[in-house]
């Protein structure tokens, strides 16, 4: 079997764990051949992780014939133009979430959150979407959107389920949370797309699109998001600097406080939820209430294993779970949390995608439809009304 060559844009978070992802791929020959970023911190990472040629650039990478996929790990309002030049280029393409996002454009009023009205975002961001989607399907190249919370473990056992029983979903609750995002990038929107619920409620939205989309299949139905409502808005906006010790968020112009409801064309319901303002550390949940059954998917926190530790200094070196700020105390320590969040799995599928040419579970289709969601819950939550897709 040929080598895949991937090459990495990024050298942040999510980079590091799709290398761990990708050094325990399976029955697939694959390299990470290169790297690109602009900060210093791109040598070190290639050498840490023995990526042969760093790029600066990723015009330059994109030009190195020897590679067949990019995987975009970079800031959000960077995706668009990556994803069609990189295809554009005869490779495939993993992109990291948001797929797409409304980030400004020449005569808008800054910044743009408080003031260019989310109707017209929505109605902008259907328009790239779809020159995206155009560009992407002229290529013949794979796209794999990398929406790790389809591939969850605990997610793909409530979908075997669903396949199974073909029970009807009557209704779903998911979350993401934490107490707020370190990145200064987080806290604009030109540069995010959107506040919490675009940077974190995008993943349990994605799922409980794909759970929706299960159940339709197993029981041969057709079903479609009719609508959305929802809320938004900036709950720590009123705390004073000694009283943001723990709580990360800092808005410029997006919320750190969303909710929104997608009723399906069945007339059952879907909720999603995400906060910057959540302490303990990242909540990674879905509920799926069904016609047979109840189905609790903890992906963070889980208890596998509990802890109880009394020294800080001594845990120094021991990864706990993301976004806690002590070790000390009762915690919920995440084992393998590249298997636990999908990550490995994920990135199994795609690289089996690259070597065989067969679409990935986490799709085009799932990455458009979560955006165009996502931004009429924007929408609906400015406006105060449901709006009708």
């Amino acid at each position: 079997m040929a080598r895949i060559k991937v090459g990495l844009v990024g050298c942040g978070f999510v980079s590091e764990l799709h290398m761990h992802a990708f050094r325990r791929v399976y029955g697939v020959d694959v390299e990470v051949a290169a790297v690109a970023a602009r900060g210093d911190h791109v040598v070190e990472f290639a050498a840490r992780h023995d990526i042969p040629r760093v790029y600066r650039s990723f015009a330059e990478l994109i030009a190195d014939r020897a590679l067949d996929v990019i995987d975009i790990c970079t800031p959000p309002n960077l995706h668009a133009g990556m994803i069609v030049s990189s295809m554009q280029a005869g490779k495939h393409v993993i992109c990291e979430k948001p797929f797409a996002g409304y980030f400004g454009r020449n005569g808008d009023k800054q910044p743009i959150g408080k003031h260019v009205p989310k109707a017209l975002m929505y109605e902008r961001v259907l328009e790239e979407m779809n020159a995206t989607r155009a560009a992407i399907e002229r290529t013949g190249k794979l796209f794999m959107y990398a929406e790790d919370w389809i591939y969850a473990p605990a997610v793909t056992k409530t979908a075997e389920i669903l396949k199974a029983t073909k029970d009807k979903i009557l209704f779903m609750k998911g979350e993401e949370s934490h107490s707020g995002s370190h990145a200064a990038h987080a806290a604009q929107w030109a540069m995010t797309g959107g506040g919490s619920l675009i940077r974190m409620g995008c993943h349990p939205l994605s799922a409980v699109l794909y759970l929706k989309q299960v159940e339709a299949k197993a029981r041969g139905e057709t079903i479609k998001v009719a609508s959305v409502t929802g809320d938004v808005g900036n709950v720590t906006a009123g705390l004073k600097p000694e009283e943001r010790t723990y709580i990360k968020a800092n808005p410029v112009d997006v919320e750190d406080w969303g909710t929104l409801t997608a009723t399906f064309s069945d007339g059952t319901k879907a909720t999603v939820f995400s906060g910057d303002m959540i302490m303990g550390g990242v909540r990674n949940l879905i509920e799926t209430y069904t016609s047979g059954g109840s189905l609790f998917a903890n992906i963070t926190p889980n208890t596998h294993l509990m802890s109880y530790q009394t020294s800080e200094e001594k845990l120094a070196s021991v990864y706990i779970t993301e976004k806690v700020d002590r070790k000390t105390g009762w915690q919920y320590v995440c084992l393998e949390e590249e298997w636990t969040r999908g990550y490995l799995q994920e990135i199994q599928d795609f690289m089996e995608c690259a070597a065989t040419g067969r679409q990935p579970l986490s799709d085009l289709a799932l990455a458009y439809e979560t955006i165009k969601v996502n931004y009429a819950g924007y929408w609906a939550a400015e406006e105060g009304r449901r709006v009708v897709l």
